[in-house]
């Protein structure tokens, strides 16, 4: 694994009210994810890895091929977005974990994504 291009990932979670159910343990968010390439070259990214983690200490590790079912390439100067979706079974959790991506050269290195939180908003009377 080489020294990391400089790349910057940025993400916003959201709690989706309509599809959840809270009386079944089910609490959905959304989250939207940019990721930037502030570097000189093009890179691209291969795999995704995420660790969820409950409000009960549960976790669970999806990993796979790419983001929403592509391998995006992104141009220096340039940016990718998507937007996602997780299910746990409390009203307050975390993600974080990491994308494996390649540059110009060939070479693989990993960009960590930082623990984000996913939660209910706070009902306010």
């Amino acid at each position: 694994m080489s020294n990391s291009p400089r790349v910057c990932v940025q993400v916003q979670s959201i709690y989706i009210e309509s599809q959840s159910a809270p009386d079944d343990e089910r609490y959905v968010f959304a989250y939207t994810i940019t990721i930037r390439n502030l570097g000189r070259t093009p890179v691209q990214l291969l795999k995704r890895y995420w660790l969820i983690t409950n409000g009960n200490g549960r976790a669970t590790e999806v990993q796979g091929e790419g983001v929403v079912g592509v391998q995006p390439h992104i141009e220096p100067g340039g940016e990718y977005q998507y937007t996602s979706g997780a299910v746990i079974e409390t009203p307050l959790g975390t993600m974080q974990g990491h994308y494996e991506m390649i540059d110009a050269q060939g070479e693989t290195f990993r960009i960590a994504i930082p623990v984000f939180r996913l939660a209910v908003p706070t009902l306010i009377h």
